[in-house]
């Protein structure tokens, strides 16, 4: 992904640096040891993956340098508690901790309020709601809570799905001790979290590539060339060509 040169709280995105998987763990072995330095290189060097994820929200009309620092929040709640033990790569552990600040912070300084009054008709249909259980023996309908209540069904709806905490995909539905089902289960979309950060992950990767792969893999499958014709732009052996072209690709896929 390529970023243009625009300051984000003071920082040239530009500039940013990228950091190999190999150095972001040592500087989290040093982190996590009390190394102050290590531990603000860290930051640094992951800022690209702050910005990356920000994308996705930046249709909602927040302001830029907001969301940044947001997620900087959870970039750094991320360092701090990633488990280096574990065989996950950091970026896959630190993109959800991210995510989940930026979603608590546009929830609670959502500019949609739910009115007073509408809040007030869902308090009281919820109140005659569990009336009219006792008294039916039976969930009551729309209709009835409605009619109770002298207002029209549609009032009824709306102010009872204003209310409705928002659930998370990673909400668990059912357990049997083993596997667990959670909503993101239950639901089909074609632009699911774990579809985008699979998204980041390869773009996160092809930021990590050196100039050289990037350029033969742009010239190779952007261009249409051969590993001759790359070979003699570039000034080396169609072999190390064909090398570099499969190493890249291995990396891309996580090999």
């Amino acid at each position: 992904m390529q970023y243009s040169k625009v300051e984000i709280c003071g920082v040239n995105t530009s500039k940013l640096k990228v950091l190999k998987e190999s150095e972001k763990i040592e500087l989290l072995k040093r982190s996590q040891n009390g190394d102050a330095l290590a531990r603000e290189q860290l930051i640094n060097g992951n800022l690209r993956l702050v910005l990356s994820v920000i994308q996705r929200f930046t249709n909602r009309g927040e302001n830029l340098d907001d969301l940044f620092q947001v997620g900087c929040i959870g970039l750094i709640k991320a360092i701090d508690n990633f488990d280096i033990s574990q065989n996950v790569r950091f970026s896959t552990y630190a993109v959800p901790m991210i995510i989940g600040e930026i979603r608590r912070y546009l929830r609670d300084n959502n500019t949609l309020r739910v009115s007073r009054s509408m809040r007030d008709t869902a308090y009281h249909a919820m109140q005659v709601k569990e009336r009219l259980q006792n008294e039916l023996h039976r969930d009551p309908t729309i209709e009835e809570i409605a009619k109770e209540l002298g207002t029209d069904t549609s009032s009824v709806v709306i102010a009872l799905e204003a209310i409705v905490e928002p659930v998370s995909l990673y909400e668990p539905v059912y357990s049997d001790g083993g596997d667990t089902i959670f909503v993101m289960d239950q639901v089909s979309s074609l632009d699911t979290d774990k579809d985008w950060l699979d998204e980041i992950m390869i773009k996160e990767t092809i930021n990590s590539l050196s100039d050289r792969e990037k350029k033969i893999l742009s010239l190779r499958f952007m261009k249409g060339k051969t590993q001759m014709e790359v070979a003699d732009e570039i000034g080396i052996s169609q072999a190390q060509v064909s090398r570099l072209e499969k190493f890249a690709i291995d990396k891309i896929k996580g090999n």
